[in-house]
């Protein structure tokens, strides 16, 4: 999505929230790292029209969001909800983990990652 698209309200909020990562968001950055060598290019907080994407592989259209104790709420899953339909809307999957399966269950999480990922990257990570 151009950056003329895109408010200059959203792409500030996004630069203070690259600097102020979580501890599971720093995790799930690490992870996303490794498949930098199969071609894989995440963004961090990257806007997409009014939302921000924790990460984003824009060509390969895969937002990943990690979620913490906000999204639990009934406002956060509402907020999910309309997000994740939008994204769905231009051509996006979203896949969610919160911030226990980030750092309790990594493997688990970079295998999910991957699955989806795996057309998209040179050759089959390990």
């Amino acid at each position: 999505m151009p950056h003329s698209n895109i408010p200059s309200k959203t792409r500030e909020r996004a630069k203070r929230l690259r600097r102020e990562l979580t501890k599971a968001e720093a995790a799930m950055w690490d992870m996303l790292r490794d498949l930098r060598p199969f071609g894989a290019r995440f963004r961090r907080e990257t806007p997409i029209g009014p939302y921000i994407a924790d990460f984003a592989w824009l060509s390969a259209r895969l937002v990943i969001e990690v979620d913490g104790d906000s999204h639990e709420t009934e406002a956060g899953r509402s907020h999910d909800i309309r997000r994740d339909t939008f994204m769905k809307n231009e051509g996006f999957n979203v896949l969610r983990f919160d911030n226990a399966q980030v750092l309790d269950g990594p493997d688990y999480v970079f295998l999910e990652i991957q699955k989806y990922a795996a057309p998209f990257l040179k050759e089959q990570a390990a």
